[in-house]
């Protein structure tokens, strides 16, 4: 048998391997809320791969290796998890904080600074790691900050701070 037909069948094999989730370089710093949807997401997980083990061999190989996998990131993320101390300050941006800015054409925009996988820009939740929360995190109401944007940089100003709810 020639050996190329060996090493196709493990090429095979390892193409239903799902690839890892990266995990980001950047400091894991989250509101509790933030832990609290890792911790159930973990627990989500968990129990889906126990109804997938539980079909013996019925199984989903794929769907098994593909929550494996999950399970193998947000298991890191919790044990990486820096729970920051809850926005109470109605003066200057921190994690956790509702920020009320304007753009230069005086449009206002609320947002609210979270850790990475709690964001949700649809929802208002902004990375605080993200371009748009580094140039808000530490700024006071009055502020103007540079939000440097791929498209072109644009100042903005704190218009209002609100602490967490």
């Amino acid at each position: 048998m020639s050996r190329a037909f060996v090493n196709e069948d493990n090429a095979a094999d390892q193409a239903d391997q799902p690839v890892e989730r990266q995990v980001s370089a950047q400091p894991n710093r989250l509101t509790a809320q933030g832990l609290a949807q890792l911790q159930a997401r973990v627990a989500q997980l968990q129990g889906e791969h126990s109804d997938e083990a539980a079909k013996g061999e019925q199984a989903d190989k794929q769907r098994q290796a593909d929550l494996e996998r999950d399970l193998r990131y947000f298991n890191q993320r919790v044990q990486s998890a820096q729970v920051v101390a809850p926005a109470t300050s109605t003066d200057k941006v921190q994690i956790g904080s509702w920020v009320t800015f304007a753009n230069e054409q005086d449009e206002q925009q609320r947002i609210q600074l979270v850790g990475e996988d709690q964001a949700d820009a649809n929802a208002g939740l902004i990375n605080w790691g993200s371009p748009l929360g580094r140039a808000l995190l530490g700024a006071h109401v009055g502020d103007e900050v540079l939000w440097q944007r791929p498209v072109g940089d644009q100042l903005i100003e704190v218009l209002r701070v609100e602490p967490e709810i």
